[in-house]
């Protein structure tokens, strides 16, 4: 009799030091000094609550339990060698991989228990299989956009909103009925195919702008998800878990909605990222300033301040490490050189952070917007490599612009602005950038990661030091 004892004991301990190891992974991830420990921890608690539920003593057959460790370890292995640059559409799958289990946890309950199932089980049941389902079809659909196999711009239609929202609300009223009426099992499938079919409305009218936030939103809705089972499996640790999760995930997303001075409906039903037919039509008419590396190169080499601006441009032509070999070039050369980084800069929050951290860049030279906007106007050279809208002055100039009011990088404020791009095409708000058309800025169109190499190459010169 005291085998169970023990290991009921045994459990309860495991998930006591998870719960505590998750909340302290949390909170180590503030800081960059402590985020390789964080990720210990997270690692350590999330070991630890898989060992703790291998005890417990309901499991009868381990079988099946191996063969999904396996085919787990056989997907996720590949999941987390995959190169920086596709880190954004990696944690999208992860966001629709953890649903899915939810969804799959939450139909066996609702089958193994209708029709005795108790109001307030069945309530938080339909919350974790309706936000589960969303977040599955959602999570497919974002890492589909960003990926590209999808389009990245919005597809929109009249009344599309209402229709949308008019299909949640069905599966929110057959889950109600279901409170209720929990024999009624031939209406379950249908908070699990609905919620299916609204997640994939939810993501297409949005654009590619506006992935960060939501990849953020969607990892709060797969937190609330498993939060729900763990009421439904009357099980602490993942109410606990879930909760963090959702909580950091929705703490996350209003952060990022007020770096671009936007709100959650504008987000989820604004279509932001349409291409404006008068940006492109403007285009045309309007010349610009070009250089080449070595006419960049010698700028770069005179200036005192260099401040340098990534952003997804970068990552796609996967420069960073280029860039780290410029940032070495112009620190050798007694250039101060600094990076500024905008909240929503790539394709996830801390996209570009993590990039460059990656190229062994020291973090303490990462300043976030608030930082590094009051440098500007004392900076000889503002090198922008791939970033678009968030450097684009429209958002303080014109209020007919659909980023008007959007924080942004004061990149015009420098004395010389550079933009690597490789054309003229719009960012994904879909506008033209009016950064591009000043008197004090120099267009370097190519490939970003061969027109820093270029640079360094100039920088270093025969007989020079790069």
């Amino acid at each position: 009799m005291t085998t169970p004892l023990v290991s009921e004991q045994l459990i309860q301990v495991a998930y006591l030091a998870a719960t505590v190891l998750f909340i302290l992974s949390l909170k180590w991830m503030n800081e960059p000094a402590s985020a390789r420990r964080a990720v210990l921890a997270g690692e350590l608690g999330m070991l630890l609550a898989i060992g703790g539920t291998l005890l417990y003593r309901g499991i009868i057959d381990y079988r099946w339990v191996a063969i999904a460790l396996v085919v787990g370890s056989i997907v996720g292995v590949p999941l987390g060698l995959v190169q920086m640059t596709a880190v954004p559409q990696r944690t999208a799958l992860s966001h629709a991989f953890g649903a899915f289990s939810v969804v799959l946890v939450g139909t066996a309950e609702f089958y193994i228990r209708a029709p005795n199932i108790s109001r307030f089980t069945m309530s938080v049941l339909s919350a974790e299989v309706i936000l589960g389902s969303l977040t599955v079809s959602g999570s497919l659909m974002a890492a589909g956009k960003l990926q590209e196999v999808l389009p990245q711009r919005p597809i929109t239609y009249r009344g599309q909103n209402v229709v949308n929202l008019s299909i949640l609300a069905i599966a929110v009223g057959v889950a109600a009925y279901l409170v209720f009426h929990p024999g009624q099992r031939n209406l379950f499938p249908l908070i699990v195919g609905i919620p299916l079919a609204f997640g994939v409305l939810m993501i297409v009218p949005i654009g590619g702008a506006d992935m960060p936030t939501i990849i953020s939103l969607l990892n709060s809705y797969a937190g609330l998800s498993a939060a729900a089972m763990g009421f439904v499996l009357d099980s602490k640790l993942l109410i606990i878990a879930g909760a963090l999760d959702g909580s950091s995930g929705f703490i996350l997303s209003v952060v990022m909605s007020k770096a671009m001075n936007r709100s959650f409906t504008n987000v989820l039903f604004g279509a932001f990222g349409q291409v404006q037919a008068s940006a492109a039509a403007g285009q045309e008419a309007r010349t610009v300033k070009t250089a080449t590396p070595e006419e960049a190169a010698s700028i770069l080499a005179a200036a005192n301040a260099v401040v340098i601006v990534p952003g997804y441009g970068m990552a796609v032509a996967q420069a960073q490490h280029k860039v780290r070999e410029l940032y070495e070039a112009l620190t050798k050369r007694g250039v101060t050189v600094k990076f500024g980084i905008h909240p929503v800069a790539g394709r996830m929050p801390g996209h570009m952070n993590v990039l460059l951290a990656e190229a062994d860049i020291p973090y303490d030279k990462l300043l976030d917007m608030d930082a590094v906007n009051p440098e500007f106007p004392q900076t000889d050279v503002a090198l922008v490599i791939g970033a678009n809208d968030v450097t684009n002055p429209a958002a303080r100039s014109d209020p007919s612009s659909p980023i008007y009011g959007m924080p942004i990088l004061d990149v015009d404020k420098a004395r010389t602005v550079m933009v690597i791009k490789r054309g003229m095409s719009p960012g994904f708000a879909g506008i033209d950038n009016e950064l591009y058309y000043l008197d004090r800025t120099l267009m370097l169109f190519g490939d970003a990661r061969t027109f820093v190499g270029d640079i360094v190459r100039e920088l270093a010169g025969p007989g020079g030091h790069a």
